[in-house]
């Protein structure tokens, strides 16, 4: 596995001077451009292709906080994609039944057809979840201090990375039910949300 961190010199942390990551990106870019490599032999220039395919995904994930600690989890528990996890954390029985009342009212909504009333239900149980949704994405950035104290100490992150899941679990079932209502609502989701899926 390519480590992310390591293609720009970074230890495995979630607080990222994100200026200094961009400037180590334009470098890296400018050095392993395909362009600057077209008169060496095929060999070179396929290496020099990886390599610039490798930082351009490097740079995607790591500039994005939300990425960046989906990244990381991937990471600690070695494996490739975030997809291939064994044990996936479930969404918390208490939103989950929450949620049932918001799809009830979205399947009713839907057979029903669309009157103004129902319009303006579905966009408010919408605009609540978005605000959920974006508490909940500052309550995992605002842990990545701790993650980094814990790193420099050789504590036992085990429980912050079991959090930081559960947290990503959540926002991706929100971000689910957010465009379930924006489907519905026939608008757009990422005009709703602050970052998009990855």
């Amino acid at each position: 596995m390519n480590d992310y961190f390591a293609v720009f010199g970074l230890p495995r942390k979630l607080q990222v001077d994100l200026d200094a990551l961009q400037g180590r990106f334009y470098e890296l870019s400018r050095q392993h451009h395909p362009d600057f490599h077209q008169m060496a032999g095929p060999g070179e220039q396929a290496a020099a292709l990886e390599r610039s395919a490798l930082i351009n995904r490097a740079y995607r994930a790591l500039r994005d906080p939300l990425a960046r600690v989906e990244y990381l989890i991937t990471l600690e528990e070695g494996r490739e994609t975030r997809e291939g996890a064994a044990v996936k954390p479930q969404v918390p029985m208490d939103l989950l039944e929450e949620m049932l009342e918001v799809q009830e009212s979205l399947e009713a909504a839907k057979s029903g057809g669309l009157d103004e009333a129902s319009r303006s239900g579905l966009a408010e149980a919408r605009q609540s979840l978005v605000m959920r949704q974006a508490a909940g994405e500052a309550a995992i950035v605002a842990r990545f201090g701790e993650w980094d104290r814990m790193t420099d100490a050789g504590g036992d992150t085990k429980s912050l990375l079991s959090w930081l899941k559960q947290a990503l679990a959540t926002r991706a079932y929100l971000r689910t039910v957010i465009g379930d209502l924006s489907d519905a609502l026939g608008e757009d989701q990422d005009a709703h949300v602050s970052h998009r899926r990855h």
